[in-house]
């Protein structure tokens, strides 16, 4: 079994103990314990909670792809392209152009912000990998605590190593994704050990010297506005730039190609040298994926829902 939120669950909880609050301070009947229910179901509901199933069928190939994508506030600055659009909108269409020119290879995630997390182990369902990719947000500027390339190196080791010793005869490709910002004074650590346990792959920066805006949303009032750099008054938008020396320095430690990112054809050489190394099966073979049980909740929360409306139906008489 494994759980893939659709809202972060730090932020679920919130809602739901705002939500318990409000159940008990303004309303005290009958319906009160139906409505608990309600949100507790809601909750569960938005775990996405998803359980193995080997009924589908794939083509594979060989390659074992890692992902690692850098999901601080500044991958999200608008200096992407000529219509300067965020740079976390290029970085997930990119993700899913790779994707679908590797089809058939195992996709693995590790994303990280304030702490890494291992979004995803090694899975041939691309469906689930698309959308762990497309359902990522930025972290509240409430909590960011600043940039460090260094958070995601241990898991990155962990995954790696643990995949070397069982993915005989595979070859193991990288993706590091990020803009090589650092903004919270740590020092750039080495990454040579991970070139222990992969085969190719790429260090994928994104953004610009001059750098570009960060657009916020308030979790309260949903209000939208740029970020801002509050280390002096007045205040000013922050600006976040751009770091390849980071990214360059990364790349030369795991021993792959470093490739600004700029448009989309600019990895179209890396896909095809993974590509011709890489060796596939002809025959369908079922391999394990994972399958949605969210809508069994469905059926309580309507029964909730009916009850909590005849109850006020009854009280209005």
């Amino acid at each position: 079994m494994r759980i893939f939120p659709i809202i972060p669950i730090w932020l679920m909880i919130i809602i739901c103990i705002a939500l318990v609050l409000f159940i008990f301070i303004f309303k005290k009947n009958k319906a009160t314990w139906y409505e608990l229910g309600v949100v507790i179901i809601i909750f569960i509901i938005n775990l996405r909670i998803m359980f193995p199933t080997d009924n589908a069928n794939v083509l594979t190939n060989n390659l074992d792809v890692l992902f690692v994508i850098d999901n601080t506030v500044s991958m999200y600055a608008e200096d992407y392209g000529s219509k300067n659009e965020p740079r976390m909108d290029a970085v997930k269409e990119d993700c899913f152009y790779i994707i679908n020119n590797l089809g058939g290879a195992r996709f693995s995630l590790i994303t990280f912000n304030n702490y890494s997390k291992i979004a995803l182990p090694y899975t041939y369902d691309n469906d689930i990998v698309v959308e762990s990719i497309d359902i990522l947000l930025p972290l509240n500027e409430f909590y960011a605590r600043g940039s460090s390339l260094n958070t995601p190196l241990e898991d990155m080791i962990s995954v790696l190593k643990r995949n070397f010793k069982n993915g005989e005869n595979r070859r193991k490709i990288i993706f590091f994704i990020s803009d090589g910002e650092i903004t919270d004074e740590s020092k750039l650590e080495s990454f040579k050990e991970v070139s222990n346990y992969i085969d190719d792959g790429a260090v994928l920066g994104y953004g610009t010297a001059d750098g570009g805006y960060m657009h916020v949303t308030d979790e309260y009032t949903g209000e939208v506005s740029y970020l801002e750099d509050r280390s002096d008054w007045p205040y000013k938008n922050a600006v976040s730039k751009m770091d390849e020396n980071n990214l360059k320095s990364i790349a030369k430690d795991i021993k792959v190609s470093y490739i600004k990112m700029d448009k989309q054809k600019d990895i179209d050489k890396k896909l095809k040298e993974i590509k011709n190394s890489s060796k596939t099966k002809t025959e369908n073979v079922d391999q394990l994926s994972y399958t949605d049980i969210y809508y069994i909740f469905l059926i309580p929360l309507i029964i909730l829902l009916f009850l909590i409306y005849r109850e006020y139906r009854r009280m209005s008489r």
